[in-house]
């Protein structure tokens, strides 16, 4: 199935098709098998090659998919309905393989560089955190972008292991060594716990990353700290990376390095919709690892923050789609 300009995919109405029933896509969306035509392009990265301890982002997607289910179809905040406003799918997984990892980068990148190429922003379901790096390959590719990047962790570590340069500890050192991403305007929230060294933050901070650890943020405020977010990014093409981790493990204890004192789920959806107008060319919710959920309540904050962003998303799409009717 592919979608022409003239459609906008609708989810499966939960009237007709109980949430429990049916093929199990993102938001219920209907399964296309190209991006072609679309304006957002949902898709899962099943892997977790990039792990350097608990395994099972893997399996992420997949039960990010289940849990969207509970997603309808009008945002009751803004009052947005991203289906009637942008044409949304699900474009299925990208290529990976699972025992080979530079082989799995490069499929990663090649399948997310054909949603690029398809005119569609890449909305994305992990997967470990390595997986963004590729992504932003294909994002970024014609120029670097800027990040709004919530996380527990940099993610700016230089080598693990000898002198393997790619974990899920590394991808935005080597994204900004590769000049995906403009230092400069890349922002990251909600940074905590125990380090490996006194300088492990030192590289993002020398190379002008914005880092707000946890306690910043809470003496600040959401607010403040996303019109921080907000000036740090600008006007530029911005990706937006969540990693499940940032939100306290009491809420999300499905991920591979959880770290106490995190956000609540309330905080982070208040944080998302604060990103209305920023130019999001791309995101993705990664290190969701449901052997180690409970109840399926991270898959559920996975895919709660997965529609919140496309919502945003969606918003910001239709507001240029009519800007540039009106001219």
């Amino acid at each position: 199935m592919t979608i022409t300009q003239d459609q906008n995919p609708q989810p499966v109405d939960a009237a007709v098709v109980p949430r429990f029933a049916g093929l199990a896509t993102f938001m219920r969306l209907p399964a296309v098998n190209s991006a072609a035509g679309l304006d957002i392009a949902l898709t899962g990265i099943p892997w977790d090659g990039g792990t350097t301890n608990r395994a099972g982002a893997r399996h992420g997607p997949r039960e990010i998919r289940s849990q969207s289910s509970l997603m309808r179809r009008v945002h009751h905040v803004s009052g947005t309905e991203p289906f009637s406003i942008a044409r949304i799918a699900d474009v299925g997984d990208v290529s990976v393989n699972p025992i080979d990892l530079r082989d799995a980068l490069k499929r990663i990148e090649q399948d997310i560089r054909s949603i690029v190429m398809h005119g569609a922003a890449p909305l994305i379901a992990g997967g470990d955190h390595l997986t963004t790096l590729p992504t932003l390959r294909a994002v970024a590719k014609e120029r670097p972008v800027a990040m709004i990047h919530f996380d527990a962790h940099s993610d700016t570590n230089d080598t693990y292991f000898g002198d393997n340069p790619y974990t899920h500890g590394t991808p935005f050192r080597r994204a900004v060594e590769e000049k995906l991403l403009d230092p400069k305007r890349v922002v990251q929230i909600g940074i905590r716990g125990s380090i490996y060294d006194p300088d492990d933050h030192g590289w993002a901070r020398d190379h002008g990353i914005k880092i707000i650890y946890m306690e910043e943020f809470v003496r600040r405020g959401g607010e403040e700290v996303m019109r921080e977010a907000r000036a740090v990014v600008g006007d530029r093409p911005t990706f937006v990376s969540f990693d499940i981790d940032c939100i306290d493990p009491s809420m999300a204890p499905g991920t591979g390095t959880p770290e106490i004192g995190g956000f609540s789920t309330r905080e982070v959806q208040a944080m998302i919709r604060l990103l209305e107008g920023v130019d999001i060319v791309g995101a993705d919710i990664v290190e969701v690892a449901p052997p180690f959920d409970v109840g399926g309540i991270t898959a559920l904050a996975g895919a709660t923050v997965m529609f919140e962003l496309m919502c945003v998303m969606a918003k910001h799409i239709a507001g240029k789609r009519s800007a540039k009717r009106s001219r």
